[in-house]
């Protein structure tokens, strides 16, 4: 079973993604995060990389992490990236990931390609308001990763929110099912790891 889960920076699809991992059995889940495939950029000089726009669909190799979750779903094992967000470019070292029974795919925009989407037995799309998503992302982002909040801000405010308006936000039409308020709400997340389990079962 393949299970999408999207929404904006910061709604709390990480939090949403390790309750029903905890729910459903660690031992029965592949955890896979958009993050892990952006596009490897360590060919470009350092002060371009700066300037990429990661929040647009073209950041991301989508092509790699479409053969990664029908190499899962056929029973294969991945040897994933390991993206390194200081210098925007791949590590030389992977993470070996087995198959499992439930496959998570978690992202911002992991709805905007028909074709990721077709692999998806379940889409859920977690909602939040945009200044609480603002104040998670700066929390992240300082603590750890490292960045300055001038350099959070500038990036919000330049490509984080008009790409969210452009993409990631339409993108919730596609989605099976829409949980408010994130990893807070807990009824919606009973819900949906019950049906979880019963399509497992």
């Amino acid at each position: 079973m393949i299970i999408g889960i999207s929404g904006g920076t910061g709604s709390g699809k990480t939090t949403v993604a390790q309750k029903i991992i905890t729910s459903v059995g660690a031992d029965n889940v592949v955890y896979l995060q958009q993050d892990a495939y952006y596009r490897n950029l360590g060919d470009m000089p350092i002060e371009l990389r700066h300037n990429v726009n990661f929040d647009h669909p073209n950041a991301l190799d989508n092509d790699l992490m479409m053969n990664h979750i029908e190499a899962l779903r056929a029973g294969e094992s991945i040897e994933q990236p390991i993206y390194d967000y200081a210098t925007h470019s791949r590590k030389a070292e992977t993470l070996h990931v087995e198959a499992r029974p439930v496959i998570i795919v978690e992202g911002i925009l992991i709805f905007i390609d028909p074709q990721m989407r077709r692999l998806m037995d379940l889409k859920i799309f977690v909602d939040a308001d945009a200044d609480i998503r603002f104040i998670r992302r700066l929390d992240r982002d300082v603590h750890e990763r490292a960045r300055t909040v001038e350099s959070i801000i500038s990036q919000y405010t330049t490509t984080v929110r008009p790409m969210h308006l452009q993409f990631v936000e339409p993108s919730k039409r596609y989605a099976d099912i829409i949980i408010p308020e994130g990893g807070h709400n807990d009824v919606g997340i009973d819900l949906v790891t019950e049906k979880i389990k019963s399509i497992c079962r």
